[in-house]
């Protein structure tokens, strides 16, 4: 709480203050920004989790086997299009090439409903989607938190990214909500239009963030392009150890959440039968995560960052699996599995990734949106490729859930190490001089 978020007056805008102020220590200088950014996620999220159940039925629809080359079909996609954005980027103040980004995956979404509707190639066309969808994600999420710790600090961020954070959470919350309410009605197909509805007010809130952020600095909108080339992202990673550290917690997240969700997809197939139950499970495991992430974000996230620090923040998510992956071991049956996967996507969203977040807020803004976007999309999907054909060998050899868990449970106490010190590092170069944080 923090008491100068505390209205003067007694309007509704001091009345909205008073509120956000007992939920976040929010300025209110920083709540116009605060509000926008939520609304943003909020907005961003809901669309995407429109999409995730039908995605995920799709990969088991098209035989669990599959998943793999599906996997490194998503990281393929992404090398393409990591140097195209890095152009972007290089030429284009970010007021405008976030709203391009978004609105080229609106075409999308209108290019899939068409061909989905017209029933052209719907086997290969499925295959298309389960594939976007899953750069979608990571693309769109990776640019937002781009935004975030351009124009927030590494103070701030501590403060307010559990808040932020906590607007996707509520649209992760309504997305498949919506999915669970609507995929009989509407169709699954129809459900596009929805998701790009969603996208379409997420760029509102972009333009409205972008206004919010210069009233809160008092300074001019940047308006310059970020600069550099296209393929700097790759040169600046590879220069950086403290990146490199960051690109390493990012690909053993990777392999957590990879060997779960083949765990996950292995288990529900031999248990859960016919397409409409295992849509409607994968729907429940999205609201059930997102209901206890938003709880954590709007209650806890921003205490728990400022009381311990982003290193043990992120530390908390291996912790997660370290206990998940022996879990599994002794108990390798659906309930467990599916406990593991909420318990650790609930982390992950509500004390992990804002901490991930906060590692990107102390280097400089070519990093933020080059070198981390490669992190956030090359690096995570090219590491699910990887993990997916590791996990596969191991099923192939004739390993069980148990065995395979009791394999992954070293990796993850290594990432669990590593968590603890990008976190010293990141409060280190926190409090360097500017010229310094940006080396």
């Amino acid at each position: 709480m923090n008491d100068a978020a505390v209205p003067q007056a007694g309007e509704a805008r001091p009345a909205l203050e008073r509120w956000v102020g007992w939920a976040v220590p929010a300025t209110p200088q920083e709540l116009a920004a605060a509000l926008w950014a939520f609304g943003y996620f909020f907005m961003l999220l809901g669309g995407n989790y429109v999409l995730r159940p039908l995605r995920d039925q799709m990969g088991i629809a098209g035989g669990v086997r599959n998943l793999p080359w599906l996997f490194t079909a998503t990281f393929l996609t992404l090398l393409i299009a990591q140097p195209l954005y890095g152009a972007l980027v290089a030429r284009l103040p970010r007021a405008r090439f976030i709203p391009i980004v978004y609105h080229f995956f609106v075409a999308n979404i209108a290019l899939f409903w068409l061909l989905l509707t017209l029933d052209i190639e719907a086997v290969i066309v499925a295959r298309v989607v389960f594939v976007w969808v899953s750069v979608f994600n990571l693309f769109a999420v990776a640019v937002f938190w781009s935004f975030m710790a351009d124009i927030f600090s590494a103070e701030q961020g501590k403060r307010l990214f559990g808040f932020i954070g906590a607007g996707g959470t509520a649209g992760a919350v309504l997305g498949p909500s919506i999915t669970i309410l609507l995929s009989k009605p509407l169709g699954p197909v129809n459900l596009l239009i929805v998701a790009a509805v969603f996208l379409e007010v997420a760029v509102f809130c972009v333009y409205r963030l972008e206004r919010a952020a210069v009233t809160r600095t008092g300074t001019p909108a940047e308006t310059r392009p970020i600069g550099g080339n296209a393929f700097a992202a790759l040169p600046k990673l590879i220069r950086s150890p403290y990146l490199l550290g960051v690109a390493l917690w990012v690909s053993l997240l990777s392999f957590g959440a990879t060997i779960l969700y083949f765990q996950q997809a292995n288990i529900v197939a031999e248990t859960v039968h016919g397409a409409a139950e295992q849509t409607r499970v994968f729907a429940s495991i999205e609201l059930a995560v997102n209901l206890i992430s938003l709880a954590i974000q709007v209650f806890a996230t921003g205490y728990f960052l400022k009381r311990f620090g982003s290193g043990i923040a992120a530390a908390a998510l291996p912790a997660v699996y370290v206990v998940g992956f022996i879990a599994i071991a002794l108990a390798p049956t659906l309930i467990v599995v599916l406990v593991v996967q909420v318990l650790q996507r609930s982390m992950n969203f509500a004390i992990a990734n804002p901490a991930r977040q906060v590692f990107f807020t102390v280097v400089d803004r070519e990093e933020k949106y080059k070198a981390k976007n490669l992190i956030d999309t090359v690096v995570y999907r090219g590491s699910d490729a990887l993990y997916a054909w590791v996990y596969e060998s191991l099923h192939a050899v004739g390993l069980k859930l148990g065995v395979i868990a009791l394999v992954a449970w070293p990796v993850v106490v290594v990432w669990l190490v590593l968590s603890i010190v990008l976190g010293r590092t990141q409060e280190r170069r926190a409090a360097e001089p500017a010229p310094a944080k940006a080396a």
